[in-house]
């Protein structure tokens, strides 16, 4: 016998045992999966906690009726609200901090912010505050000047709350229309 012959022979005679350990890899999935359902247990219950530090929040304002001629109108997404200067600081209480696809529409009224599958909810304009363009709110960071942030005013607590148009060319328009109609309503006011 040839030696390539023999080590060949004497390799096929050498079995390699078991490597899987069905019962130990199977208690690790298992183990595994607990541990992310832990995980997504706590995440839901600081959500919940969060909402019920914010429970002095009131209700949002209805949708009205009859708002008027809309002045602008803008689809796309809403990405929450936090309380105004914290853009970490989310407002999850009412509904608040669900993200959802948006439809706004601005009027003399305010802002009638419509949101499939999430509370929709108005910006009466004597509550708005201020309209500005940002790159960032909590949870969703862009370039900048990729978010439309809109300030306003709900039960003494300064918001703002984030949207971004499927067309971001809007943005500049509603900053500036909304701007001026604070100015206006300010002018008014004095």
């Amino acid at each position: 016998m040839t030696p390539l012959i023999a080590i060949a022979a004497e390799a096929a005679e050498k079995k390699s045992a078991e490597v899987t350990d069905w019962a130990g890899r199977i208690g690790w999935v298992a183990g595994l999966l607990l541990f992310i359902a832990f995980v997504y247990w706590l995440m839901r219950q600081g959500w919940k906690w969060r909402g019920s530090l914010q429970s002095d929040l009131p209700a949002l304002p209805a949708v009205p009726e009859t708002a008027g001629e809309a002045k602008l109108t803008l689809g796309g997404r809403y990405h929450g609200s936090t309380t105004a200067g914290q853009w970490l600081d989310r407002i999850v209480a009412h509904g608040l901090g669900v993200r959802s696809r948006v439809e706004l529409t601005l009027t003399d009224a305010g802002i009638t912010v419509v949101r499939p599958g999430a509370n929709d909810f108005h910006i009466p304009a004597d509550a708005l505050r201020e309209a500005r363009l940002d790159k960032g709110i909590a949870g969703k960071v862009l370039a900048e000047g990729g978010l439309l942030i809109v300030t306003w005013e709900h039960g003494g607590t300064l918001l703002d709350s984030g949207f971004r148009s499927d067309r971001a060319a809007e943005h500049t328009a509603w900053v500036q229309t909304v701007n001026s109609m604070i100015s206006a309503t300010e002018g008014i006011a004095r």
